[in-house]
């Protein structure tokens, strides 16, 4: 049986960051807080009134280091790296020159204009100001409709749309029931109207994902037709907001080091799919793990993998599926957007692959070897063999292994809250002793020493 040589790369980050909610409405101000210097202590008391009033956000969006921003009065809260937490900082304590309220925001991403990559866009009335690298642009600020032409001013909400949602690099701008699809290549406007949709204080654009806020409520839209799927409106307070006791299974900070990047909780198992997406899982959460302009953010399970429950033991991806093991069954997943579980499973993992159960588990890119761990072993199954069975096992320079990844840097094992990073399955299979450890929170999160 011949090994390919797997190279792993792992784009390896993650932590949570969550939302925040607010109490006046847009006629009332609007709030501003930027990722400057180190983040204040948040504020319990705070934090209890938030979640306890019915008020909503005069703009939400995210920040150059992908915390969220939720804008309301002269305050903006602003979501924490090390954990569901929340900050409030004056507008004018960031953002000076606005000078008052925010009406929408907007985090601008342009592959065509690399100046504008980053650039954090605040509207107020008429005119729209552009921040990059926490300083004001030159030229700023000017009209909208100067700067977005056909774009009116005093608008509700905005929102990036990348191009491989929306067909090409869009703005979204809402006002009222219509909707301004403004292209950044063309410098054109086309008015719309969703009616389904309803008009939003504040839109979102968070991991491939589309939101409208109003008040304390939300929903999920397409980009492209405003349609919402079933199961909304939800409350922002059990899914953006950390208020203690609710979250969606009572989640937020009731996660605890699960939900800490920085924790040393050990990982149960990781994945890289087909489209380079990078998951982990851990105490009932998963965490996607290449989303570094999105932020690193945790949800319960059933949010990213529908109808998924409990914790998963292994994970891999192959030929445009991800399989999930927990125990002794596996579900398989289309890795395309919005996990849909194939007909028919979960079924017996020893009827799928060949094997009873499973501690950590790795494909390579363009490989159909599937390597599957348990203890101190490893098995090979050829995943185009029907039925699939597992070879001899080898053994392996670990008694333990909690999860694997490989891409295109190497063979990653992840033991604790240390990695031991391989340059090849060849490697792996030929050590006699565990490469040197190193600091997943460290080296992947940045976390203190």
């Amino acid at each position: 049986m011949g090994v390919p040589t797997a190279i792993l790369c792992l784009a390896w980050a993650l932590a949570l960051a969550c939302a925040h909610p607010l109490t006046h409405s847009k006629t009332e101000a609007a709030g501003g807080g930027h990722p400057h210097g180190a983040e204040p202590p948040s504020n319990d008391t705070d934090l209890a009134q938030l979640c306890a009033d019915e008020g909503g956000f005069d703009a939400t969006t995210l920040s150059e280091n992908g915390t969220m921003l939720f804008f309301r009065g002269e305050e903006v809260w602003e979501s924490s790296h090390g954990g569901p937490r929340l900050h409030a900082r004056p507008l004018a304590a960031s953002w000076p020159e606005v000078g008052g309220p925010v009406e929408a925001a907007l985090r601008l991403y342009s592959r065509q204009h690399p100046q504008e990559h980053q650039s954090l866009y605040l509207f107020q009335g008429e005119q729209v100001w552009a921040y990059f690298g926490g300083q004001l642009r030159p030229g700023f600020p000017r009209r909208i409709g100067d700067e977005f032409p056909g774009v009116p001013g005093g608008v509700d909400a905005a929102v990036e749309c990348h191009p491989e949602e929306c067909g090409g690099e869009t703005v979204l701008f809402f006002k009222g029931d219509t909707v301004y699809a403004f292209d950044l290549a063309l410098r054109v406007t086309k008015p719309r109207t969703w009616l389904g949709l309803g008009p939003c204080d504040a839109t979102l654009r968070w991991l491939e994902r589309y939101y409208c806020l109003r008040g304390t409520r939300f929903q999920r839209f397409d980009p492209l037709t405003g349609e919402v799927p079933p199961g909304y409106p939800r409350d922002l307070r059990d899914y953006f907001i950390p208020c203690p006791g609710r979250g969606h299974r009572q989640g937020n900070a009731s996660w605890g080091a699960a939900g800490d990047r920085c924790s040393e909780m050990p990982f149960q198992a990781l994945l890289s799919d087909d489209t380079g997406r990078i998951y982990a899982f851990r105490g009932g959460l998963s965490f996607r793990l290449d989303s570094l302009r999105d932020g690193h953010h945790a949800w319960p399970l059933g949010q990213t993998w529908p109808g998924l429950e409990g914790e998963v033991d292994a994970a891999f991806a192959w030929d445009g599926r991800t399989y999930l093991i927990q125990g002794s069954q596996v579900s398989i997943f289309l890795s395309g957007q919005g996990h849909r579980r194939v007909l028919g499973y979960p079924r017996a993992l020893q009827d799928e692959l060949g094997v009873s159960s499973a501690d950590a588990a790795f494909t390579c890119p363009g490989s159909a070897n599937l390597y599957l761990i348990t203890g101190d072993r490893i098995w090979l199954v050829d995943l185009t063999q029907t039925p699939r069975q597992a070879g001899e096992p080898v053994p392996l320079p670990h008694d333990h292994v909690d999860g694997a990844m490989c891409t295109n840097d190497g063979v990653f094992l992840f033991c604790g809250p240390n990695y031991h990073q391989y340059r090849s399955v060849a490697q792996l299979l030929g050590a006699k002793e565990p490469v040197p450890p190193q600091s997943i929170a460290t080296h992947f999160f940045h976390c203190p020493q």
